[in-house]
Parts: C-alpha cells; sequence; structure tokens
C-alpha cells in the first residue's frame, strides 16, 4: 500500500477521539483466542447474504480455490486480525492502509445492475457488525461467558474501525444494544437476500477442494458455523437442520471447550497477545 494510503489514515485517526485498545481491554481477552477464528465462518456466511456483498467477492475474491489457496487467504486475514487488534499504532494504521488498498479495487454492478463498492459505508458497517456479533458469540460458546458490559465495550474499542477504515464517525454500534438492533433490523428489512450466487459462495467457503485432508478441523468449522447462524439465515442458504445436527453441534462446543480448559494460555492464545505486544503497548 501507498505511503499517501498510510498517511490518510493517520490522519483520520488523529482527528478522532478513538484511542487503540490495550492488554486490558476486552477486545484483547476476546481475540487473543485462538479458537475465535471459527466465527469467521459464520460472519462471511451473514456478510455473503447482502446481495452487493456477494457479487463483490464473487467479481473480485479468488473464494472456490485450492485448500492452499483458502489457507492463505485466511493466513492473510489472521496476520491483518493481529496487527489490528494487537499491533502498535504504526502496525494498525498499515493494516488498515493495507484493507483500504483492496476495498480501492472492488467496485462493480450486482443483481439487477446495482452499483457496489466495497468503501461503501452501508456495506462497510454490515461487513464489521457480522464480526461484531459473531467473534464474541463463539467466545461465549468455546471459552466463557461475557457479561453485558464486556459486550458493549467490545462494541466501543470496535468503533475505532471507522477512522481506519474512513467510515462515518458514530456509524458502529457503540453497545450491544444497538449492535442487536441492527441486527435485527436488517434481517427484517428485505435487503438481506441469499442468492445462488451466495449459496455458491458459501459452499466454497465451508467445502473446499480436498477439505476432508484437514478433517476434524474443517468439519466443526461447518457444524459450528451452520448451527450458528440465524434460523432465517441458514434455511435461506439451503442448509438442512435436524435432530442430529443439533446434537453434532451440541457435542462439537463440548468438546472444545472442554478440550480448551486443559490446555495453557501458550497452546491457546496467539503469540501476538504475549509479552511482545505488552512491551509495545507500554511504549507506544
Amino acid at each position: 500500500m501507498s505511503a499517501d494510503g498510510r498517511a490518510a489514515v493517520r490522519a483520520r485517526l488523529l482527528q478522532s477521539d478513538h484511542l487503540r485498545a490495550g492488554p486490558d481491554s476486552i477486545s484483547w481477552k476476546v481475540n487473543r483466542e485462538v479458537i475465535v477464528v471459527a466465527g469467521w465462518g459464520r460472519a462471511i456466511l451473514l456478510q455473503l447474504a447482502h446481495p452487493a456483498v456477494a457479487a463483490g467477492v464473487h467479481h473480485h475474491s479468488a473464494i472456490g480455490g485450492s485448500l492452499r489457496s483458502s489457507l492463505r487467504r485466511l493466513r492473510s486475514t489472521v496476520g491483518a486480525m493481529l496487527s489490528l487488534t494487537f499491533g502498535d499504532t504504526e502496525q494498525m494504521i498499515t493494516a488498515a492502509a493495507g484493507i483500504n488498498a483492496i476495498h480501492d479495487r472492488v467496485r462493480g454492478r450486482g443483481p439487477g445492475g446495482a452499483p457496489y463498492s466495497a468503501h461503501d459505508p452501508e456495506l462497510q458497517r454490515w461487513v464489521h457488525v457480522t464480526l461484531l456479533e459473531s467473534i464474541p458469540l463463539t467466545y461465549e460458546l468455546l471459552v466463557g461467558p461475557l457479561t453485558v458490559r464486556e459486550r458493549d465495550r467490545y462494541c466501543s474499542e470496535a468503533a475505532i474501525m471507522e477512522p481506519l477504515l474512513g467510515m462515518p464517525t458514530g456509524w458502529l454500534p457503540r453497545d450491544s444494544a444497538q449492535l442487536d438492533t441492527y441486527m435485527r433490523d436488517m434481517l427484517a428489512s428485505g435487503t438481506i437476500v441469499v442468492t445462488d450466487t451466495s449459496r455458491t459462495l458459501a459452499r466454497a467457503v465451508l467445502y473446499p477442494p480436498k477439505w476432508r485432508v484437514a478433517w476434524p478441523a474443517f468439519r466443526a468449522t461447518q457444524v459450528l458455523t451452520i448451527g450458528s447462524l440465524p434460523p432465517s439465515i441458514r434455511r435461506a442458504y439451503g442448509f438442512e437442520w435436524r435432530p442430529r445436527d443439533a446434537r453434532a453441534f451440541a457435542r462439537w462446543t463440548t468438546v472444545i471447550r472442554r478440550s480448551l480448559r486443559l490446555l495453557p494460555p501458550v497452546a491457546r492464545e496467539w503469540p501476538a497477545a504475549g509479552f511482545d505486544s505488552l512491551r509495545d503497548s507500554t511504549n507506544d
């Protein structure tokens, strides 16, 4: 990404009243757990349920390639997430500028010829809020409970994405009540429509070529993703959800949760959330 891109992000950040979350934040508490990336599948399928997002991904993404390419994309996405959450200010700015540079290229026309752009604030809010809802939900399923105050703080801390990605001030939910209201309104608005493109992309996300090579990781992700979707979205995608699927969902969540409790932090947390990030945050 260009120096101008980083400078633009830095200027917006300095003009805002947002502060980078530190080691005592809820963002660190939740995002430091490696397992919460299991919630990305749910967020992605919710994102793809917006026709404009599905069109943008279809035209500008390599989803549907090999298992190796899927893992490469995951590694890149994880790297950006780690920089945004645990990096110092310059690392956070660089990661955001990289995302913005990718968004510069994502524009076109979706269903019915309607134009779309990855810089559209409405689409940015939908994409961001799906993550804002899915990640804490996954944490509570697999790690432990969060209080209402912690869920509220997670929302308020994540609002730093407004200046980082160029969204209007006050655009994102500041607490869990605003988040829930927005999600409920969007699902009832008629804007969220699962298209054939959405379904094709969803299957490519959940069932990439040779996914069984990475079983049971993919199988657990499939069950958790489909099982945690809002029922209306799950039906729109055409996913069956029978009693035996519900039992499988309960088994996987129980097994993962109990397994995590047996692991020391070094085995279940991102190294970026360790001593080096703590040192950087105190020197920032």
